[in-house]
């Protein structure tokens, strides 16, 4: 097994995706201008959020490698997922803010294609053999693509992003009582929710999700201020902040209820 990868097996028909939890820069941390630039767009502390689903019967699948050495949710030919719009590439260049992630030359496509074997094909492959795993044994698979971002970054989204960013590209991923069941749990959770915003889902999302073949892929964006203190501008003095389990209890509370919906509809019979 590789140390960089961690898949908890379950026996319930639903996978959840870890791309962006990971921090390691591997043997190319020295390249970046700053090791803290490179960490900072991780999704902090998700993969404890969800700690829960494993009691849930969930099988979970997570890179420690982060997104600045590859992004594992980008699509791997290159082709930007939000054409006109303001993203990072697969083997991002910038962080989200725009600052340049190396002082010299970036990678080239002899590189990129060296990371993606390293670290982006061994990812896939462990989903996509979970998710065939799964299949074998159930009618429907669900596959939760886990994300979370800070709540204000103006070059990617005017003002505050939503609590709750639920990603279906347009309704192509998953059938919709699926995404009609976990809109519902947003709504009545308190909290502001929207449905194929500015986040319609990655390449994780829209490759996998197939719901003719009994797939059905959803990504949950979430504004990092639901489960950790987020400061008006991170510096590396004050970002990450700590893990705070009292304050991402009432959010991880909406989390399990959604998560049980996604496993309602896989296995209706109980």
């Amino acid at each position: 097994m590789n140390d960089w990868l961690t898949i908890h097996r379950g026996e319930a028909p639903l996978v959840v995706a870890f791309p962006h939890v990971g921090s390691g820069l591997a043997d190319v941390g020295d390249t970046f201008v700053s090791p803290w630039l490179a960490r900072r767009d991780a999704d902090w502390w998700v993969d404890q959020v969800y700690a829960f689903a494993a009691d849930l019967g969930a099988t979970l699948v997570a890179t420690g490698i982060s997104r600045s050495v590859i992004d594992c949710n980008r699509d791997p030919s290159g082709a930007s997922l939000y054409p006109g719009q303001a993203t990072t590439e697969l083997c991002p260049t910038t962080t989200f803010d725009g600052e340049p992630l190396y002082a010299g030359a970036v990678p080239d496509e002899a590189e990129i294609a060296r990371r993606r074997a390293r670290w982006f094909d061994p990812y896939h492959a462990a989903l996509e053999a979970e998710i065939a795993r799964l299949r074998a044994r159930h009618g429907r698979v669900v596959l939760y693509d886990a994300h979370s971002i800070r709540s204000h970054v103006p070059r990617l989204f005017e003002g505050e992003l939503p609590q709750f960013n639920i990603g279906t590209n347009g309704g192509q991923t998953c059938a919709p009582d699926l995404r009609e069941a976990i809109a519902e749990v947003c709504a009545q959770s308190g909290h502001s929710h929207v449905v194929d915003g500015r986040f319609r889902g990655g390449w994780t999302t829209r490759h996998y999700g197939r719901p003719e073949r009994g797939v059905h892929a959803i990504q949950m964006e979430l504004a990092i201020r639901g489960y950790m203190d987020e400061p008006d501008e991170p510096t590396p003095a004050n970002w990450p902040t700590a893990y705070d389990g009292p304050h991402a209890a009432p959010l991880i509370a909406t989390l399990q209820t959604i998560l049980k919906a996604a496993l309602a509809f896989a296995h209706p019979e109980g």
